[in-house]
């Protein structure tokens, strides 16, 4: 290997790595601000979780999405490497600068647009595909937005005080989604069938107790280890790929293997080993900001935020997209919140988060693109 090469994967592990403290508020979050776990419980369980995710995600439909972002015959071309350092060195501050801001901005958006901000400094917006970009923007509204409609809906379903209307809304819902989902994993459908007996089961532990929803706290504080579980299993799935995606097309560039299909076994133990070690050295100022000051959560919340997070990571890696989960879990905490009142979720900050996110792919790739005409100075001279 080429002494650049070595230096893109040991950056793209570091990224890996400050991706999983920077995004351990997503998986840990809401379970510590119910004080279900202490924060070093939480971070250990989060952790762990993560790296399970290698034993499920076998397809690296996410990672071939971010690889294939920059046409593969620029990154083939002569500075190929430059764009993909270029990338990375932009991703990292960038993501650094919303750590110590507490900015819970996207390590995922940060990293395509480090990528693509290269390359089009590299060659112009052409050397891009664009397909594979609006996919990426697209889900910068739509991933918050799922896991807002999923969390308000299996919420209102939760505190409904009809017992049997919940029932039947559960069984109706689990029975299509068996009958219609084209499910690509065995793990997704059995994953989905089974978060929906936990609901049922709770159901009916409330009803033979004769208690709502709202009072039976240590139930949900249990659920709330199932709930965040499965988030950090969809965290580790979704964001550890697309690192696996930039470790492979910087192999493809530096004549390491011909294509994506050849990424060799050590690439995805790496990152799924990175981001686990990075979720357990935590990130507490942007746990402090999705756990206490969107909206505060019950464990009941919790459970339903963590959920309907979950349940829109898998469903978008089953789609190959690779969306954030910065903004999933968010969402899904604006949504438990708005079904109290609207007024229970702070706006102001939410609105704030909000310019991170949509400043995160511009500004990312600006730095590419500074950082990329400096590298060719540097490496043409």
């Amino acid at each position: 290997m080429t002494t650049i090469l070595i230096v893109i994967i040991v950056l793209a592990i570091v990224f890996d790595f400050i991706n999983g403290f920077h995004d351990a508020a997503n998986s840990i979050a809401t379970i510590v601000s119910t004080k279900v776990l202490t924060p070093f419980q939480a971070v250990i369980w989060a952790a762990f979780f993560n790296f399970i995710a290698f034993f499920i995600f076998k397809d690296h439909a996410v990672a071939n999405t971010v690889a294939n972002t920059v046409k593969p015959e620029i990154v083939n071309g002569h500075n190929g490497m430059l764009i993909v350092l270029s990338g990375l060195i932009a991703s990292i501050s960038w993501n650094l600068l919303t750590w110590w801001y507490g900015i819970p901005s996207s390590s995922s958006h940060t990293l395509i647009g480090g990528f693509a901000g290269a390359a089009v400094a590299a060659a112009g917006f052409g050397s891009i595909d664009a397909s594979k970009i609006m996919v990426v923007v697209l889900f910068i509204v739509l991933a918050p937005l799922i896991g807002m409609l999923i969390s308000i809906f299996i919420t209102i379903v939760t505190i409904q005080k009809n017992f049997w209307l919940k029932i039947i809304i559960i069984v109706v819902l689990l029975a299509a989604c068996m009958e219609f989902i084209p499910f690509k994993k065995e793990f997704e459908k059995w994953g989905l069938l089974g978060l929906g007996l936990i609901f049922l089961l709770s159901y009916f532990y409330n009803y033979f107790r004769g208690e709502n929803a709202h009072r039976t706290t240590n139930m949900y504080k249990k659920l709330q280890l199932v709930s965040s579980a499965a988030l950090s299993i969809g965290h580790g799935g979704s964001d550890a790929q697309k690192v696996m995606g930039i470790i492979t097309v910087a192999l493809i560039s530096g004549g390491q293997i011909q294509t994506f299909s050849q990424m060799p076994d050590w690439v995805p133990i790496v990152c799924y080993s990175a981001i686990g070690l990075g979720t357990l050295s935590g990130g507490w100022k942007i746990v402090k900001t999705m756990g206490t000051k969107i909206t505060k959560v019950t464990p009941l919340e919790g459970v339903m935020a963590e959920t309907a997070g979950a349940i829109t990571l898998f469903a978008a890696a089953n789609l190959g997209a690779p969306v954030s989960t910065t903004h999933t879990i968010t969402g899904a905490i604006i949504g438990v919140g708005a079904t109290k009142r609207l007024s229970a979720v702070r706006w102001g900050v939410t609105v704030n988060l909000i310019w991170a996110w949509v400043l995160t792919i511009p500004v990312s790739g600006l730095l590419a693109a500074i950082v990329y005409s400096i590298l060719k100075l540097i490496f043409t001279h």
